[in-house]
């Protein structure tokens, strides 16, 4: 005869319901984060007057938590309590959030659109004015000062750089970059187009490049908060690259219309690879000028 084989059903039902009391202790979990959170970003922009209350959760999420691991708290709400007293835990933390992942000529086809089509349409302007928002550690703005230079037109031309950050302002301001850097991002720049050598723009010491003052005549650094500041000027370009990818749905649609009241009639608007102006609330506003590199012209 085949053995039977008898189960416990007291001990099954002990199974279930340690399995149904652990989904809902993590459930429970979730939910006093996500509290957590909601009140540290309050906490953050009441005190601080930085607004994260409408970046992406998911990523937002990621980054929180690594800030809790990172400053050897135990929880959110602790974390909560060490930013609100201790202004370096602050600035770590913005550190963080702040999105600075950049590189001098990064994606070199969005310069070669420059090169080929914002160019000419510059020429046609007695002076130019461009701002890069977001500009994190400031790569890219060089990137744009060297373009503009060999193409003539740096001398009339004010490069406005913001970031919500001031550290990291203050590291783009002086522009200095590790020297080990400088070999990729020359090849960057030939992609680019370049027309001379990248090691022309600045000096090797100790292990830095450091970019010429010259380079840096006509750039203006300044804290800017996109979340929470308005227009402050009209501009024939603007780049505002690899940032609305962090936000919601309304703050991108906050963003966008900032971006549309600060450029001139015509003027030149440059986002990342991953963004748009479709579905935005300016979108008819716009002709599409590249849409790989996503090159726009406001004509209305």
């Amino acid at each position: 005869m085949t053995p039977v084989a008898f189960t416990d059903a007291g001990e099954n039902s002990a199974n279930r319901e340690q399995a149904g009391g652990d989904t809902l202790l993590s459930a429970n979990n979730d939910e006093i984060e996500r509290i957590e959170i909601t009140l540290l970003l309050e906490a953050v922009y009441q005190y601080y007057g930085f607004d994260f209350r409408h970046y992406a959760p998911a990523s937002l999420k990621r980054r929180i938590r690594h800030c809790v691991q990172k400053e050897k708290v135990a929880s959110v709400s602790a974390l909560q309590e060490k930013l609100l007293y201790d202004t370096a835990s602050m600035e770590r933390f913005l550190l963080v959030l702040s999105i600075n992942v950049t590189a001098l000529f990064r994606d070199a086809g969005f310069y070669r659109v420059f090169r080929e089509q914002v160019v000419p349409r510059l020429r046609t302007y007695p002076f130019i004015r461009i701002w890069h928002a977001g500009c994190s550690s400031g790569e890219e703005v060089y990137s744009l000062a060297i373009l503009l230079h060999e193409e003539g037109l740096y001398d009339r031309a004010r490069l406005y750089a913001t970031d919500m950050n001031e550290v990291i302002l203050a590291r783009a301001r002086d522009g200095v970059y590790p020297l080990e850097r400088m070999e990729a991002y020359a090849r960057n720049y030939v992609d680019a187009g370049g027309s001379r050598s990248l090691s022309d723009y600045y000096t090797a010491q100790y292990g830095r490049a450091i970019f010429h003052a010259e380079l840096k005549k006509n750039i203006v650094w300044s804290q800017h908060n996109l979340v929470t500041d308005g227009s402050f000027n009209e501009f024939h370009v603007i780049l505002c690259r690899n940032v609305l990818i962090y936000f919601d749905q309304s703050l991108q649609d906050r963003v966008h219309r900032l971006l549309y009241e600060s450029l001139i009639t015509f003027g030149m608007l440059g986002l990342g690879q991953m963004e748009s102006v479709r579905f935005s609330p300016c979108e008819h506003a716009y002709e599409v000028m590249d849409s790989v590199e996503k090159w726009y012209s406001k004509v209305q």
